[in-house]
């Protein structure tokens, strides 16, 4: 889609944080979580330090995650998706990309259709129980 000239964001719902890591040329990337934590807040934190343009100009951002064992990783994405929102990250976007996780069911990472922060969506997802289950896929 970025060839045709669309404008695309892909927001890695990763905690291990690699979504976006073949779009940067295998660089890692500071997670929005990760930076909030270093600051304090992630009032703290300036759009440029999250969001990385990747090949054919995507625009690339990592949600990250807690430490495991520590927390909720929907509850990242929920923080992340409310910052990238209030800094203006989603103006002049054709296509937003989530890479959620599939084998993990938590109510953020069904926040953006929650929400109604997309007009439409579409989960693509593997053959696996857990991730159909998450996707909440009808396989009957």
């Amino acid at each position: 889609m970025a060839e045709m000239g669309q404008r695309i964001m892909i927001v890695g719902c990763d905690p291990k944080a690699d979504s976006t890591r073949l779009m940067l040329h295998s660089k890692a990337q500071t997670t929005v979580l990760s930076l909030a934590a270093e600051r304090g807040a992630v009032e703290d934190l300036e759009l440029e330090e999250v969001m990385l343009e990747g090949f054919r100009g995507v625009r690339c951002v990592e949600s990250g995650g807690p430490e495991p064992g520590v927390g909720c990783a929907g509850r990242g994405i929920i923080t992340s998706i409310n910052f990238l929102e209030e800094n203006g990250a989603y103006q002049d976007l054709d296509f937003v990309s989530y890479d959620v996780l599939g084998d993990v069911v938590c109510g953020g990472f069904a926040m953006p259709i929650r929400e109604g922060k997309a007009q439409e969506i579409y989960i693509v997802t593997s053959g696996e129980m857990m991730a159909m289950y998450a996707a909440n896929i009808d396989i009957t």
